[in-house]
Order: C-alpha cells, then structure tokens, then sequence
C-alpha cells in the first residue's frame, strides 16, 4: 500500500490523528497535490490547534505558490500557537519567515 492509502486507511479510523494527518499533507506535498496537501493542514490545525508544524509548512507551502498573504495569515496562526506551547525553536524560524515576505 501506498503512503497516501496508508495514511488515509490510519485516518478512517481515527479522523483527530495530527501525525498521521499532517503525514497525509506531507505526503500530497512531495506529489505536488499542492491543494490537497493544504486542505490536509488546515484540518491538522483545525482538529489541533497547538500542532505547530502544519501551520510552518503550510505557510511555505503557500509561499511557493506566491499566495504571499495566506501565508501570513498561516505564519500568525502559528506563531500563537508556538506562544501556546512554548515552542521557541519553531517560532524563530516561522519569525523569519515572516521577516522575509515583508
């Protein structure tokens, strides 16, 4: 079985899995299902709010499509979300993110 079969099969059980969801997402990314891949990260964030990682890949996700502004909108998602959880290392990164689209 494929990685995207495998993951949706994990994600029939368990809808609310951020690792495995996030995974599917990951998974679209490298196929180049760019929109599928970002409707994979919005519902990671939906169902976790404090899942920090799909916010910073979903922002560069969008970022290479020159969706610069959604971005933005993902990067500050993330960032109250690394504030949330105290995660400094990925709010760094995601700070110079935002940095460089300014």
């Amino acid at each position: 079985m494929d990685k995207i079969g495998m993951l949706t099969g994990i994600l029939q059980q368990n809808p609310a899995d951020a690792f495995a969801r996030y995974g599917l997402a990951m998974a679209y990314a490298a196929e180049g299902k760019t929109d599928e891949a970002l409707r994979e990260f919005e519902i990671t964030t939906e169902k976790n709010p404090d899942y920090v990682p799909a916010y910073q890949m979903s922002a560069q996700t969008l970022l290479k499509l020159g969706r610069t502004e959604e971005a933005k909108v993902r990067l500050e998602a993330g960032l109250a979300a690394c504030k949330r959880t105290g995660n400094a290392h990925a709010a760094s990164e995601m700070e110079a993110m935002v940095e460089e689209i300014l």
